[in-house]
């Protein structure tokens, strides 16, 4: 499903976070948005999810509204599991709002879990797995209302640098078998490159789209050798875009 976001502004109050940003994303394409911290990358995902309304521009999911689509899904940095539910009760919830025979609802979850690995430890509690674990469970769990899109804020973020390594594998094999759009925000240019088919390149706050870099490597093929050369060159591109504005952001952070 196609993503058009218009000259998409945002401001809290005096704040300016997102200035005449205009992209789209085509229909099965995962598109990364990266840049310094602070340029309204989050702020511009809950914009496209329907979260916020935009201080000036417009988002259109299939042409329509995002909040006329049903269901637009997020995956968060935090895990956002509910500990006294188990893995297969966490993947449920979204689905309760539904007016859903039990038996589809059932077989909704066993087909996320199913996806996602999940299906051997569907009665265990989120307290007795580990980072990688939970953050499949957040992924499993969006992914069983069957979403129009798929909208991923940091999600391995938290994780350790050998999970990550592991997860990041596996989202692109689920990415790959599942047919929906998505857009991926991170600050891991390593993450953008071995997800994205294309890389939106933000400026400091406010956030103005500076380029869009296309991944000219089949999702499937970034792992191989031959990969290695091109990927490292497509990364000191993009970090030359950011490494400034990035540094800059940082101390400004640091000093609050």
């Amino acid at each position: 499903m196609t993503i058009v976001v218009e000259r998409v502004s945002h401001r809290f109050q005096a704040l300016e976070v997102l200035a005449d940003v205009s992209f789209e994303v085509g229909d099965n394409e995962i598109f990364a948005v990266v840049g310094p911290s602070g340029c309204g990358k989050s702020t511009l995902l809950s914009i496209i999810g329907g979260l916020l309304q935009p201080s000036a521009g417009d988002v259109r999911v299939g042409g329509l509204s995002p909040n006329a689509l049903n269901p637009i899904t997020f995956v968060f940095q935090d895990f956002a599991l509910l500990p006294w539910r188990s893995v297969a009760g966490n993947v449920q919830l979204p689905l309760e709002h539904r007016d859903l025979p039990r038996a589809e609802m059932q077989a909704l979850v066993a087909d996320a879990l199913q996806r996602t690995g999940l299906s051997d430890f569907a009665d265990a509690y989120p307290k007795q797995l580990s980072g990688g674990m939970r953050q499949r469970v957040g992924i499993a769990r969006a992914l069983a209302v069957k979403p129009s899109i798929l909208l991923m804020d940091e999600p391995l973020s938290a994780l350790d640098g050998q999970t990550r390594e592991i997860l990041m594998e596996d989202l692109s094999h689920l990415l790959a078998s599942t047919r929906l759009s998505a857009v991926y925000v991170t600050h891991n240019l390593d993450e953008a490159l071995r997800l994205a088919d294309r890389i939106a390149v933000f400026s400091r706050r406010p956030g103005r789209l500076r380029e869009i870099v296309h991944v000219p490597i089949p999702r499937g093929e970034r792992v191989s050798a031959h990969a290695a050369v091109e990927l490292a060159r497509l990364h000191e591109h993009l970090w030359s875009l950011i490494r400034a504005e990035a540094i800059d952001a940082e101390r400004e952070v640091t000093h609050v």
